[in-house]
């Protein structure tokens, strides 16, 4: 079935055909499974717990911060927060090594201002 979407480029919103987008979607899933094949289940809960934290505390976070509050080992985050980081799209770290960008959310300041329905805010990645 044949559509369109609507693409929004400065203040003009125009009408394009949907076939160039179904096609890019076609394989996503198997595409990101196959990104994330390198997560471990506590690669998962140290990144969920990084963008969970970020908003709570909008400061950059440590591997011995994050590894005392889930009681794992901080050298083991350490490696964590590096395979992570190593795959680019996950998070970055600051020079001192602590997590201060995990999409969606940074400690560092940007345009985009995130308020989230409990009250915190943050900067958006």
């Amino acid at each position: 079935m044949a559509g369109t979407i609507l693409i929004g480029a400065g203040r003009e919103i125009r009408r394009e055909p949907d076939d160039a987008l179904l096609i890019a979607m076609e394989g996503l899933p198997q595409r990101m499974a196959m990104r994330l094949a390198f997560m471990t289940a506590e690669h998962h809960r140290v990144r969920d717990f990084v963008v969970r934290e970020l908003p709570r505390q909008p400061r950059p976070l440590s591997a011995g911060e994050i590894a005392m509050v889930m009681g794992l080992d901080a050298a083991h985050v350490a490696q964590i927060l590096a395979d992570l980081e190593k795959h680019l799209f996950f998070l970055v770290r600051d020079a001192q090594g602590r997590v201060e960008w995990a999409f969606p959310v940074t400690t560092t300041p940007t345009r985009h201002r995130l308020t989230f329905s409990t009250g915190e805010r943050i900067s958006g990645a």
